[in-house]
């Protein structure tokens, strides 16, 4: 079986860097991706734009900032809950 990657959404580089570290400290194996906003993690999870040759899959869980430019963390917990495919995945507010 494949691991599944953990999608982190955040647009602050400090705050990227303090979740790794922490994420790190707990020796998971698990590939972590970095979107920076909105936009961007939703098209990574739907396979869009710069992340359309991607593998197929869903992340095991979604590390999401709420208050992201372009498209804000609220909005993309509402696209992803009114999707089947997509509600399942575990979504964690930082």
């Amino acid at each position: 079986m494949t691991q599944k990657d953990i999608l982190l959404v955040e647009d602050d580089p400090k705050d990227i860097v303090l979740t790794l570290t922490a994420l790190e400290e707990y020796n998971l194996t698990n590939e972590v991706v970095t979107a920076r906003d909105g936009v961007e993690a939703l098209d990574y999870l739907y396979r869009r734009g710069d992340f359309a040759q991607r593998p197929a899959g869903n992340p095991i869980v979604i590390l999401l900032d709420l208050k992201m430019p372009r498209l804000d963390g609220v909005e993309v917990v509402r696209q992803l809950k009114t999707d089947e495919q997509m509600r399942l995945i575990p979504v964690v507010i930082l």
